[in-house]
């Protein structure tokens, strides 16, 4: 088996007893610290009631409203502190936000009073450090409904990517997830330590989405994101709707051949972060550049089935190693932006929410080393250079929606914000 290639392993009703950020080995200065804040304890706040309030799903609506062409000023409004590495953020139907933590837990934080409580502790199983870690997480779309059931991304104690799935026993307020119910549903060999990927998101048509990255090093020097047989390089797009089984969907685009069954797009580097636009189910992928650009891509997840977006032939709409690539079998990004403005791309989401007018229909996302808020116009037709929203000191590690669809970003330093309109 050559370099960069990987065993995967499907695991059926199996119980396991014990379970990248967007840094680059090839840069001179890891933006992740080597040390990490105290973890935050539980606190004593009586638990808010369950609200009912159902999840958010996208509508296909063909025809968004129109996006206003001058956002407002933004700010950050503190939700809480003291946490450790928070690099990600998945919201429940019922108010509560799901914060990953790198080392291995779950902290479950109730923004309207700052509680927090502990969801998920698999820290015996995370290896936490670096572009490694709890990476991603999502709950199933009938979460406290018919399905009791949540999705993480994490990475091994030898280096690897797993994939599994944990229950709820019960349906206790905050929400905690059994570490005894994991099942583990896929496993990739990782070459490298960084470029691990982190994403894991439900898209409209309920499969399961997970991004990862190229293997590491730098400059993809095992060609995994032009390799259509391996799962390096890709997001994957998996139907899970039987309990301990990870299925490839009929519909695949190489369901017959021509690459990993499992692939649904190919050619990236990193895709650290990637959402879907809960109005028009857009997939929103920013993917994380490599020697001086980071960008953004906008893709129909059915029409684009199967298209490769470039790497390591391509870094954002630019040849890479060769300057007469030919760039035509290739989907191109929406925007991109060079090493003036920042050097690892934090994607975010598509604003959908009511609490700031003028900023719906804006995607949002940002910059990890410089902690610049960055939008464009969801409804951009040509490659648009993106708009500085707002200045932060922030390590903006991951941003999270809500049910509402109001929006909250990571700082990797141990707080959680939401975004709100200036004063």
């Amino acid at each position: 088996m050559k370099p960069g290639r990987m065993l995967i392993t499907v695991v059926i009703g199996v119980l396991v007893a014990a379970c990248g950020t967007p840094s680059d080995a090839s840069r001179t200065a890891s933006p992740i610290p080597a040390t990490m804040p105290n973890s935050v304890s539980p606190s004593p706040v009586p638990s808010p009631q369950i609200s009912g309030t159902p999840a958010a799903t996208p509508t296909g609506e063909p025809t968004p409203p129109p996006v206003a062409t001058d956002p407002p000023p933004l700010a950050l409004s503190p939700v809480v502190s003291g946490l450790s590495s928070p690099i990600n953020i998945t919201a429940t139907p019922d108010g509560w936000l799901l914060v990953n933590e790198r080392s291995g837990r779950i902290v479950a934080v109730y923004p309207e009073n700052g509680e927090t409580a502990v969801t998920l502790d698999i820290s015996d199983r995370v290896l936490g450090e670096g572009e490694r870690g709890l990476l991603g997480l999502a709950l199933h779309p009938a979460w406290r409904g018919e399905d009791l059931r949540a999705f993480v991304h994490y990475t091994d104690r030898a280096g690897d990517t797993v994939l599994s799935e944990f229950s709820m026993t019960d349906f206790a307020l905050p929400p905690r997830l059994d570490p005894a119910t994991e099942r583990v549903l896929l496993r990739v060999d990782q070459p490298y330590a960084n470029h691990n990927g982190g994403q894991l998101a439900f898209g409209p048509d309920g499969m399961l989405y997970l991004g990862l990255g190229d293997g590491g090093s730098g400059g993809d020097p095992h060609d995994n994101g032009q390799d259509p047989d391996t799962l390096l390089g890709t997001i994957l797009r998996l139907d899970v709707s039987e309990p301990g089984v990870a299925r490839t969907p009929d519909d695949a685009p190489f369901a017959g051949g021509g690459g990993a069954p499992e692939v649904h797009l190919s050619g990236l580097r990193n895709p650290w972060r990637f959402s879907f636009d809960r109005l028009t189910g857009d997939l929103w992928i920013a993917d994380v550049g490599q020697n001086a650009y980071e960008e953004v891509n906008r893709l129909d997840p059915t029409a684009d089935a199967g298209g490769n977006l470039g790497w390591n032939v391509m870094e954002a709409s630019h040849c890479f190693a060769d300057a007469n690539c030919d760039t035509g079998a290739f989907i191109g990004p929406v925007s991109e932006y060079g090493r003036e403005l920042g050097c690892s791309i934090t994607g975010g989401f598509v604003y959908r929410g009511d609490s700031i007018p003028d900023l719906r229909g804006w995607y949002l996302f940002g910059d990890y080393c410089g902690g610049t808020i960055f939008g464009i116009r969801s409804d951009v037709e040509e490659l648009t250079p993106p708009r500085v929203l707002l200045e932060t000191d922030a390590a903006i590690s991951s941003f999270g929606e809500n049910a509402e669809g109001e929006l909250y970003l990571a700082d990797l330093r141990g707080a959680i914000y939401r975004i709100v309109e200036a004063d």
